[in-house]
Formats: C-alpha cells, structure tokens, sequence
C-alpha cells in the first residue's frame, strides 16, 4: 500500500513539473511574436495606409515632410534623409545648423526612391496627401508610415511620428513644453486676447486670406485670439483673392506673409498689393499694426519648431503695441 502511495506522489510531482514548464513556455512564444529578427523587440504603429511593424529602435529615418522634420529634430532624432525644404538651400534657415549630414531625398512633391533606398533606411516617415502612389514602392524599402493629412493641427502628425520613432514619451514632453507656452502668452495678452488679427499671403501666382482650419489659424485659435468675422471661419483659407475683397484683409492688426519662388515674383505681388491705395486705407495699416513676418513660420514649414517661433513674433508685436 504505501508502495502504491508513494508511486502515486511521483506521478503527481511529475504532472506538477509538466505543468510549470508548459507555463513557462507560453510567455516566451509571446515574447517570441513581438522580437524582431534581430532579437530585438518590435511595435506595430496604425497609420493612414494600414498598420506598419517596426523592428527594434529605428536608426536611420527617411522623412517625407517639412514638418516631419521639424518633429524628429525637436526630439532630439537626425534623419539619414529629408525632402528638401520648400525653401532654403536646401533647408530652412531655422533647422539648417540641425541638418548638416542629412542627404536630400527629393521634395515632398517630388521624392527620390533610388536615393531613398541608396540610405538603407529602417524606417520611412510620410503623408497620404503628398506620396499615396509611392507608398508601396517605399513599403518595400522599409517599414513605411504614412500620415492621413497636411492642413489644419499639426500635432495630430505630430503624436503620429513620436509614436513611430518609438519615443511617445519625449514627444509629449516637446507638446507639454508649447501647451505651457500657449498657455503664458494668453495670460500676458490680458484684455488684448480681444485683437482681431488677420492673416494674408502674397504668392506668385495667388493671394489668400487665411481661416481658421491652417497651421497659423489653429495657433491663434488655441492662444485665444479673436479674427475678424470673414476669417472666422472653419475652413484653410480663401483663395483666389482679387483687390475688390480687400477691404476682408482688415482687422485689429495684420500680419502678412509673401512666399517667394527662385525667381522672386512673390515680392511682385506683395508690391501689388501693399503699395494699393485701398490697402494704405485699411485700419490697421493706418495704425501702424500691418505687420510682415516670414512665411517659412507662418504657414509654410508647418512643424513644431516654426509654432515656437511663431509665437516668438505674436509676442513680440502684439504685447509691444
């Protein structure tokens, strides 16, 4: 009897063994499904073209936006390769110092796919609106991820990359950092919250009144300031403008922009219309308030960097008036 017994206790220490080592078994296939091949961990980032699988810390980044670049740099990330700068030669004079060895990989527009695989990147960030049709073609150079849209906040692509580097954390920490910025300006502003400000681009070919719905409209809007009523409004912009809605450009304070071309017919249609009698009539520009800023931080590089220095020069004018 007590033979038997004691069989039956190793046949249950047995089973109690096969139990542990399966248990044990199932967290390392897990862990298994979420290595790269390298043994590195690996994350999965949901964007506008599906669901991409990044293996390991991404190293050299490929990015496809003036505005991705900005991000990556103000966390502390150097691109192997950029879309060169809508201006500049051939970046913005604000990231240039930041840019140094980083290679040209075509523009936004435009971008070079030889170039892009030449630098072996393992990671490419880009935006739906401006390479659709290339996504494929870079999804197979490297796990590619694709923002949805370009106007209006620039922090929803912004959040998008700081999830695709893998470094949400640090990107919440550059986001915090403005909010508290956004946040100062509005209290000094006191009473002068109230300004109607109004926003006008020269371009070569074009002339627009700026709503709402686009990068400087959206950071006058989370400051607080008022617009006049024809730009309060919830869309990017009117386009198209000709001298008889002149008089729309007015407001409390007017800050105008020129996009200038290689050959600098910008300037030609800014001197159209600034040197227009109806445009010397209008309140603001009789008060002294029509104020130019650069339209590389007002409207055209769309990042994080250019929104801190905007709101360098929304201080500077509108707290020294």
């Amino acid at each position: 009897m007590l033979k038997k017994s004691y069989s039956l206790l190793v046949l249950l220490a047995a089973l109690v063994l096969l139990l542990a080592a399966c248990g044990n078994a199932e967290p390392e296939a897990e862990k298994e499904a979420t290595e790269g091949t390298a043994g590195t961990e690996s994350y999965k980032v949901e964007h506008a073209m599906g669901t991409a699988t990044i293996e390991g810390e991404p190293e050299r980044i490929v990015v496809l936006t003036n505005h991705g670049t900005e991000a990556l740099l103000s966390m502390g990330v150097t691109p192997v390769g950029a879309v060169q700068s809508w201006t500049g030669d051939p970046w913005y004079e604000h990231i240039a110092a930041d840019m140094e060895d980083v290679e040209v990989v075509g523009t936004e527009s435009e971008i070079n796919l030889e170039a892009i695989a030449a630098l072996e990147p393992d990671l490419i960030i880009g935006n739906k609106m401006r390479q659709e049709e290339h996504y494929q073609a870079l999804n197979a150079i490297a796990p590619t991820v694709f923002e949805e849209t370009l106007r209006g906040d620039w922090k929803v692509n912004f959040e998008l990359i700081s999830k695709a580097i893998n470094k949400e954390d640090k990107g919440q920490e550059v986001l915090d950092a403005y909010n508290e910025r956004v946040a100062a300006l509005t209290e000094k502003l006191g009473d002068k919250i109230n300004t109607k400000v109004s926003m006008v681009r020269f371009m070569p070919d074009d002339v627009r009144i700026y709503h709402k719905d686009s990068f400087s409209g959206i950071i006058l809007e989370e400051i607080g300031l008022a617009r006049p009523e024809s730009q309060d409004v919830d869309d990017f912009a009117a386009q198209g403008v000709t001298k008889e809605r002149i008089e729309e450009m007015d407001g409390d304070v007017i800050f105008y922009f020129t996009y200038q071309n290689e050959q600098k017919e910008g300037q030609q249609a800014e001197d159209a219309w600034v040197k227009d009698p109806i445009w010397n009539n209008l309140k603001a520009v009789q008060e002294g308030k029509a104020y130019e800023v650069s339209d590389t931080i007002w409207n055209t590089a769309g990042g994080v960097m250019a929104a801190n220095l905007m709101l360098d020069d929304l201080e500077e004018k509108l707290l020294n008036e």
